[in-house]
Parts: C-alpha cells; sequence; structure tokens
C-alpha cells in the first residue's frame, strides 16, 4: 500500500474516534459530584503551543452513573447528560500568576492538618486539554486522592500520529511545568507530590533536571514524591537526567509493566529494545535512589495506562495510604494496528514492510 494512502487511511479512521472535549454546563454541579482542579497549562483551548503560562480553576462535575475507571463524554449534537457525562460546572482564570498562587494557598489552608499537599499531575503523549483534565477528575473522584489536586496540561496535539510533535512540545515545556512545581511547593502546609504518565514523565524529569542545573534546590527539596506512571524514557536518558538532578526527591517510585504495547512500539520508533516503563529488570536502575513496581499482571487491552481502569488494582492502590498517589488511565492509550503501521513508516532510518498488509 503506497505510504500516502496508507497514512490517509489512518488518518480517516482516527479522525473518526470519538476525543474528549470541554462542554461547560452549570446546572450539573447539582447532579454529580464536583472535583475542583487547579490547571497551569502553556496549551490554548485549540491544543496549540502558547507564549508562557495561563492559570486557571476548573470544576469538573464527575457523573453518578458510570462505572468507576471510566470517562464519558457527550455525544455529538446530543444534549449533555449530568448523569452520564463529564462536564465543566465552573471555569476561572486568574489573570495573575499572583492570584492563582493566592487562591491556591486558600485551598491548600481548607485542607484538614495532615492533608495539605498539592498533588501535581502530569499527562502523557495523545491527550486533548479535556481528556487530561477529566481524567485527573475521575482519579480523584475513584481513588479519593488526598491534597489539593493541581494538572499541568502541555501543548500535546491530541493526535495517535504526532508523536514526534509531542516530543518537541515536552522541550517546549520545561520551562512552565518547573514554574508550575515551583508554585505547586510554595502552597504551604504540605509539600509537593508529582505524579506523571507516559511522555509527561519525560517533561517531569526534564523540568526536575533543569531546576537542578539552574541551583534551584529550595524547590526541589520541597517534593514529597515523584510517581512516573509508565513513563516513555530511554533508559540511559532517564540515568543521565537522574545524575543531573544529584539527590532525587524521595520516595521516587517508578510504575512499570512488560505488557505495555503502546511503549513497545514507542520503543521501536526509537529503534531501541526498551523504554523505562516496561522495565522488567531492575538491574538497569538499581545503583538509583528508586523503586521499580511492575503492575503487567493487572495489565488489559494495550497495557497502556492500565491501572485506573483495573478496579482490583484501583482498590489495592487506594489503601496504600504511603503512596500518596495513583495511576492514571487514559481514553487515548490505544494504539491500533493501522497507526502502529504509519508509525513504523514514519520512522527517519527505516521503513517497514509489513507482509500481507
Amino acid at each position: 500500500m503506497p505510504r500516502r494512502l496508507m497514512i490517509g487511511l489512518v488518518l480517516a479512521v482516527a479522525a473518526c474516534a470519538p476525543r474528549g472535549a470541554i462542554t461547560l454546563a452549570p446546572e450539573a454541579a447539582g447532579i454529580g459530584t464536583v472535583e475542583r482542579i487547579y490547571v497551569a497549562s502553556n496549551r490554548t483551548l485549540q491544543d496549540s503551543r502558547q507564549e508562557g503560562v495561563s492559570f486557571g480553576r476548573v470544576d469538573v462535575s464527575v457523573p453518578p452513573q458510570r462505572r468507576p475507571g471510566t470517562i464519558t463524554y457527550p455525544k455529538k449534537g446530543a444534549t449533555p447528560d449530568p448523569q452520564t457525562d463529564f462536564l465543566v460546572s465552573d471555569y476561572r482564570r486568574f489573570a495573575r500568576p499572583e492570584d492563582f498562587r493566592a487562591d491556591l494557598r486558600r485551598a491548600v489552608a481548607e485542607r484538614p492538618r495532615g492533608d495539605r499537599d498539592v498533588v501535581l499531575f502530569v499527562h502523557g503523549y495523545n491527550n486533548t486539554f479535556a481528556e487530561g483534565l477529566y481524567r485527573f477528575a475521575q482519579i480523584e473522584r475513584d481513588l479519593k486522592l488526598p491534597g489539593v489536586p493541581m494538572h499541568f496540561s502541555w501543548p500535546s496535539r491530541g493526535q495517535p500520529l504526532a508523536y514526534a510533535g509531542d516530543r518537541d512540545s515536552v522541550l517546549y515545556s520545561r520551562d512552565g511545568l518547573a514554574r508550575s512545581i515551583q508554585i505547586a511547593t510554595e502552597a504551604g502546609g504540605g509539600k509537593a507530590i508529582l505524579v506523571a504518565h507516559s511522555m509527561g514523565a519525560l517533561l517531569m524529569m526534564e523540568s526536575l533536571r533543569q531546576m537542578a542545573i539552574a541551583g534551584d534546590r529550595r524547590t526541589l527539596d520541597r517534593i514529597g514524591a515523584v510517581v512516573l506512571l509508565s513513563p516513555d524514557i530511554d533508559v540511559g536518558v532517564f540515568r543521565s537526567q537522574a545524575r543531573a538532578i544529584g539527590r532525587l526527591p524521595q520516595p521516587f517510585i517508578i510504575f512499570t509493566s512488560g505488557r505495555d504495547r503502546a511503549l513497545n512500539l514507542s520503543a521501536l520508533i526509537s529503534a531501541e529494545p526498551v523504554r523505562l516503563g516496561n522495565l522488567t529488570d531492575a538491574r538497569a536502575v538499581a545503583d538509583l535512589p528508586v523503586t521499580l513496581v511492575d503492575v503487567g499482571a493487572f495489565s488489559s487491552g494495550d497495557g497502556h495506562f492500565n491501572v485506573a481502569t483495573s478496579p482490583a488494582l484501583m482498590r489495592i492502590l487506594s489503601q496504600a495510604r504511603e503512596l500518596n498517589t495513583v495511576f492514571s488511565s487514559d481514553v487515548a492509550g490505544g494504539v491500533g494496528p493501522l497507526t502502529q503501521t504509519a508509525l513504523r513508516v514514519e520512522r527517519a532510518a527505516q521503513v517497514v514492510i509489513s507482509p500481507g498488509f
């Protein structure tokens, strides 16, 4: 099949798949459970890059009629249903970073003592603004995370074939995330718990590395934990980042799965045998102060983002208070055979032809 035709077919199939979008419905606050998420972002609502970081506060209504671990969006052309759909019941954009800081500090101060951490979540590859936001709200609701939730939304293109573009957006976003981590650690009352998924883990490590090189140990030392979920990072790059950071925040937990097909595909695109997120042998990082947790036994589907959609594992983690964090799943995590073939073709170093395709 000619390359252009094959890629066009993939794009057509991808375009048919429903994607998350923000739907404002103030009345949903009286029906669903409202999760208030503080948001820092260097992307527009159209998922393109913007100069600088904007700050806001979003109230997400989590519908009562759904299975744990799932997210339902309004059907195209249909009236949103607060009983079944994730909706935004209120949104506030802060004109100045100082106003955002003040509001975040108030939210932290209103929490009971011992529950005043800021949990900062960074989404992964192929996520729209709405998908990352709603996924974090779902996790907040289902796993009852402690602390005040804060989401950093970087300008992923939200397209399955934009893998290289998303990597560039990670580099573009390092300053924005570093600034957001500083704000999270300065909120007072507790520490910042940093949680990043997939390619978002690469962004997290790059920002921590940048802060260490700049000598910002004050911020780094106020990080209460780092949790990388299925990190899409080259193992050698991770080791280099860890050396540059120096004293890693503790605890530093890496959740991996050898059955993560999305990361296996990432390894193929990168012409590497393995990614950090699908390590099954801890010896590659055994000399670093990190804890590897293999959750492959809980994998389902393509194995990527498997934790938040596994009720059994959700219950286990919700009882593990020492972790103070959770996994995430993503509606855009699935990578089908057409996309896999297209990404193989897009590799600059080699064109792979699958017999019988």
